[in-house]
């Protein structure tokens, strides 16, 4: 179950970190309905990189997990509106049905965080 831990800690530390490498990829995808896409992407990658951090810290882990799981409920409408307006990730050719996927796998992350949560 550890290594499951640091799994979800590296991802969200690279997650966060893309963030800022290469903010224009995940401006393209905040619903237009939102103020201030660049700020709110540079937010949301603090927040994975604190998330991430916190998993790997006891003291702070139940915190970092929860917040990580208010994360994944937040960026959710960004996924709905990259499936729908067929927003491709990055420069590569994204499939339909993998911007599809990537909805159910916010309930995947959540039931992940959650574990830590206890």
């Amino acid at each position: 179950m550890m290594i499951l831990k640091y799994l979800l800690a590296a991802t969200m530390l690279f997650t966060g970190t893309s963030h800022f490498r290469q903010p224009k990829v995940f401006v393209k995808i905040v619903p237009p309905f939102l103020p201030a896409p660049l700020a709110l992407v540079y937010i949301s990658g603090i927040f994975e990189i604190l998330g991430g951090i916190g998993l790997l810290v006891p003291r702070v882990q139940t915190c970092a997990a929860w917040g990580l799981i208010a994360l994944y409920i937040a960026v959710f409408p960004a996924n709905v509106y990259m499936a729908l307006k067929r927003i491709p990730f990055g420069k590569l050719p994204t499939p339909q049905w993998m911007l599809w996927v990537r909805l159910p796998l916010q309930l995947v992350l959540i039931f992940w965080a959650y574990q830590y949560t206890r």
